[in-house]
């Protein structure tokens, strides 16, 4: 008897490079690592690497991020948000669980709820607030 197998979705790794500004949005089932400007919402089931040299100004859903670079969003992780010590991320989170290093810098509201009630996106405006 033979057996039906489906295809299983297997996202990649999609790369915004340094140097390189990319406008739009992002939908994806991968991990998704920032080290240029990306100026747009991104979705991802998996998780964002924003990189030291990496700017994000927008609205990100994910599974987890880790930001070492800069980020003006408003962010919704099911699992993890970690701020690198060379961070700057000023926007409203919700998150499952966060991890901040000496030296990052966060303004913005931040509501922490277990993952299954993690559902509907961080409250808006995004706070205006000048970078250092």
């Amino acid at each position: 008897m033979a057996k039906n197998h489906e295809p299983e979705e297997v996202g990649g790794i999609n790369i915004i490079s340094a140097g390189t500004t990319f406008t739009g949005d992002i939908v994806s089932t991968g991990d998704c690592r920032v080290d240029g400007t990306f100026k747009g919402n991104v979705s991802s089931s998996s998780k964002i690497f924003i990189g030291k040299t990496g700017m994000v100004e927008g609205e990100i859903k994910c599974q987890s991020i880790e930001i070492e670079g800069k980020a003006k969003a408003n962010i919704t992780a099911t699992e993890l948000l970690s701020l690198k010590a060379s961070a700057v991320l000023n926007g409203n989170i919700r998150v499952s669980k966060i991890a901040i290093e000496p030296g990052a810098n966060f303004a913005g509201n931040c509501v922490m709820q277990n993952a299954a009630s993690i559902s509907t996106p961080p409250p808006t405006p995004t706070p205006d607030i000048e970078s250092q």
